[in-house]
């Protein structure tokens, strides 16, 4: 029998799971996500989520609490009688009463290889530390950060051209089989459980626009992962003659000189050890562009330099 579950999850990241299971027969009783933020070009219009926005167009309940620690949020959850939640990126702590409400658990998807990037970016923060490979698993949760019992995963490699977005949207689709998966093997009583290793625990903090500014004095590949560890968002950023630029994707390049330099009509940078080239980057106030339109309107000599 398929089981009757209640999703719970938030960003863009979220709905290949929530498509999947409906499309494997499951039963989504509701979708918990967080409430609508004004957006929109003027920022005075209430934006929903992308969760929120597939599961009405699959006529699923929404509902969108501020908090899940009153006893009202309690009983309201309890009284959808599922099997099971399926937590993709929510966003918010689940209590204990919320955990030990399904009969069978809240089962939690992370994009990461447990117990390594525990937490809020774990995809940022694979890239930006040279990892090389990241993966997806499924977790059956409990109240700590991201310390449940684990019990399925898949491996994917990072490679050098691939920005945050880029692994983003695979581990997203990779993610999604995954829990599916996951959700057959627990219906059928089959789903194993492994405690999680305590050695080898990292901790993904939230990514700080602080850390933004790319350090041209570090070799290049460093360079080049940072860069694409917060590709598109926020975004490393450099000044060009006293203006910000986002360099959104670079690749490595041969080349010496002082760091940000740059040192051809290509865009070649150098770095501490090395150098780069950019491919894409993004003036502040204009849309992103690939390196030769930028130098079309920009024209750069060697010399110039980032800082």
């Amino acid at each position: 029998m398929p089981l009757r579950l209640i999703f719970m999850g938030t960003p863009d990241f979220s709905v290949p799971t929530l498509l999947e299971l409906v499309a494997h027969g499951h039963e989504i009783a509701a979708v918990y996500t967080r409430a609508p933020k004004p957006g929109g070009r003027r920022g005075l219009q209430l934006q929903p989520t992308p969760v929120e926005e597939a599961a009405r167009k699959l006529g699923i309940p929404v509902l969108t609490p501020k908090t899940l620690k009153t006893p009202e949020a309690l009983e309201e959850f309890r009284a959808f009688d599922a099997d099971a939640a399926v937590v993709v990126a929510y966003g918010m702590i689940l209590p204990q009463a919320i955990l030990d409400a399904p009969k069978l658990g809240c089962y939690n998807l992370h994009a990461s290889l447990l117990p390594r990037w525990r937490g809020a970016a774990p995809i940022n923060r694979a890239i930006m530390a040279g990892d090389a490979e990241s993966g997806v698993m499924v977790m059956k949760m409990d109240v700590g950060l991201d310390t449940g019992d684990v019990a399925m995963a898949e491996r994917l490699p990072i490679t050098d051209t691939m920005t945050a977005r880029d692994l983003h949207d695979r581990l997203s689709r990779l993610g999604a089989d995954l829990m599916v998966r996951a959700m057959a093997a627990l219906e059928r009583g089959g789903l194993q459980l492994k405690t999680q290793s305590e050695d080898g625990v990292t901790y993904a903090a939230k990514i700080d626009k602080a850390e933004a500014r790319i350090d041209w004095s570090k070799p290049a590949r460093a360079v080049l992962r940072h860069i694409h560890g917060l590709s598109p968002f926020p975004g490393a950023w450099a000044e060009l003659e006293n203006a910000r630029v986002k360099i959104l994707h670079c690749e490595l390049a041969k080349g010496a000189g002082a760091p940000g330099e740059v040192l051809d009509d290509l865009l070649t940078i150098a770095c501490g050890e090395g150098a780069i080239r950019i491919i894409e980057l993004q003036r502040e106030g204009k849309a992103r562009m690939q390196a030769a339109d930028f130098l079309r309107g920009v024209p750069l000599k060697a010399g110039a330099k980032f800082t």
